[in-house]
């Protein structure tokens, strides 16, 4: 079931199948509305959420063409969307559906630093037409009747994020502060928890908004806190002098707070060159136009507006293949046959072509402990983290004990193989290639035959019980080789995963690497070369 599960939710990016649970809810709301299980008919919500589908579509589109910003109808749509889920379906009046899907869609380009928003733009809207107009959301969403239908869809997307920690320690604070401020007060805490519980927006609001990517941390410790403290100002209980929380009110505090320990970045980066490094997979090389900082192993969300957007949308997120040393921005990226018009618009693209990169996240980066032994272990393009780190160490002159495991079909498919010699060279750093095709020929004595095993690692990591363990690749094939370490006795505590969210693999390579994890391989490659992708791409822009 979980593998059905995981399927499906590859299968798309993480704000698609955002926008489908929200479009869900609000079926679902029309069903239970139509036989008197909630007390708004399916009329009213249908109209409410078409006028404010229609009023961020086009707000947001004004806004774009005034500030010369690429436009995101799905951001768009995923906040009208919301907006609909919160505020009552009957009630509100045009005026106030018009006035608060134009706050939204202005906080995005006005409430900014560095051209990033700071707030959630349903939270912050609703927030502004509590303290001015003072109508505000009710949170409708926020009902029993409604629950299982958030669970279900919230489970899934925070299984596709992997933001389990930051949920937890939310709906953990949220419920202990609730309880808190109930004894304190003299109340029973019974009823109180339970209202919180069923009654109230604090599923929803951990589901939907809390994991929203460009207005929460970037790391998972910081991703910890920032849950920690909404949940601390959820209850309603909370209030400073005679100022009450609201689930907004709680929300749009985390955000300044999440500025702060974790300041976002906004590029409009110009693509310089993009040649080929391997069979199927391609580096794009870009001028940031402007200085940014970041870790070795990190990735950025990059959005890249085009026609014809298929159903996994117009943003990615990929591993920054270059070094914080280096002037540019490098991407490795791999193709698949009938890829997504993502993809597609990627290998068209010139210096002319507009895209946009931010937020800057990620834990997969080299341990402060100089001194900690590490191990490596990438398949295919699941390479380029590795790259940013090594490239990283040999521009500094640093020395670390690390030793590579690089598993690709055949010799032609490993890329940036002269970084990683001259990391040997100059800084005795070990790789060893592993060529997983029958017919593959080992061009040097640092390749071998076959797969990553168990036995491969032991010959050649002998000391592989002092060492952290570094994974990357796609997700199964990742979780395949977590088994195999833990076989050897590697505690997982000492194992690292790269993992950037939102990310669709292409059906056909996801079947590759079900295959590969039945097997338990690591370079599940097999059969997904395009013999009709260009060999001489390489352009200088």
């Amino acid at each position: 079931m979980l593998k059905l599960l995981d399927r499906l939710i590859d299968s798309l990016t993480m704000y698609r199948l955002l926008l489908y649970y929200l479009i869900g809810l609000l079926l679902a709301a029309m069903i239970l509305g139509q036989f008197g299980h909630l007390p708004y008919k399916p009329l009213n919500i249908l109209l409410t959420s078409l006028v404010l589908l229609a009023a961020c579509w086009v707000t947001n589109k004004a806004f774009a063409l005034i500030f010369k910003a690429p436009t995101n109808h799905e951001s768009s749509l995923i906040t009208a969307l919301i907006l609909s889920l919160i505020i009552s379906p009957t009630g509100s009046g045009i005026s106030f559906l018009l006035a608060v899907s134009g706050l939204a869609m202005a906080s995005k380009y006005l409430l900014t630093i560095n051209r990033k928003h700071l707030f959630n733009p349903a939270a912050i809207a609703v927030t502004l037409t509590a303290l001015g107009p003072q109508q505000s959301a009710s949170w409708w969403v926020g009902t029993a009747a409604m629950l299982p239908y958030v669970l279900v869809g919230g489970v899934l997307m925070v299984r596709k994020v992997r933001r389990w920690p930051m949920v937890g320690s939310f709906l953990g604070s949220a419920i202990v502060a609730n309880a808190l401020y109930t004894l304190l007060s003299g109340g029973s805490l019974i009823p109180s928890s339970k209202a919180l519980v069923l009654s109230s927006a604090l599923c929803f609001l951990s589901f939907v908004m809390l994991t929203e990517p460009l207005t929460s941390p970037t790391t998972s410790r910081k991703q910890v806190w920032y849950g920690l403290l909404v949940g601390v100002l959820f209850p309603p209980q909370a209030h400073l002098l005679s100022l009450y929380s609201t689930p907004e009110r709680a929300l749009t505090l985390g955000n300044l707070f999440a500025y702060m320990i974790s300041p976002k970045t906004k590029l409009f980066p110009v693509l310089r060159q993009k040649s080929k490094i391997a069979t199927d997979s391609a580096e794009f090389v870009f001028d940031p136009k402007e200085k940014f900082a970041y870790e070795p192993g990190q990735y950025m969300e990059w959005t890249l507006p085009h026609k014809g957007t298929d159903a996994r949308g117009n943003r990615r997120y990929f591993t920054l293949a270059s070094s914080p040393t280096e002037p540019d921005i490098r991407l490795g990226i791999k193709f698949y046959p009938k890829g997504s018009s993502y993809k597609q618009a990627m290998l068209a693209m010139t210096a002319e072509t507009p895209i946009v990169a931010g937020q800057i996240a990620g834990d997969f980066v080299l341990p402060k402990d100089a001194g900690q032994k590490l191990a490596f272990i990438a398949g295919g393009i699941g390479i380029t983290p590795f790259r940013s780190m090594i490239k990283y160490l040999i521009d500094r002159d640093e020395k670390r004990d690390i030793v590579m495991l690089y598993s690709a079909r055949a010799s032609t498919d490993l890329a940036y193989q002269e970084i990683f010699e001259e990391s040997r060279r100059k800084l005795g750093l070990k790789t060893i290639y592993t060529l997983t095709s029958e017919n593959a020929n080992l061009p040097n004595k640092y390749c071998r035959s076959g797969y990553i095993t168990a036995d491969l690692i032991k010959t050649e990591i002998p000391d592989y019980q002092e060492r952290m363990f570094y994974l990357s690749g796609t997700h199964a094939m990742v979780a395949a080789m977590q088994e195999t370490l833990t076989s050897l006795g590697v505690h997982y505590s000492r194992v690292k995963v790269d993992f950037f969210p939102g990310y669709p693999e292409s059906l056909v390579g996801f079947r590759q690497a079900v295959i590969a994890a039945q097997i338990n391989i690591f370079a599940g490659l097999r059969d997904c070369r395009d013999p009709d992708w260009p060999t001489p791409l390489i352009v200088h822009i």
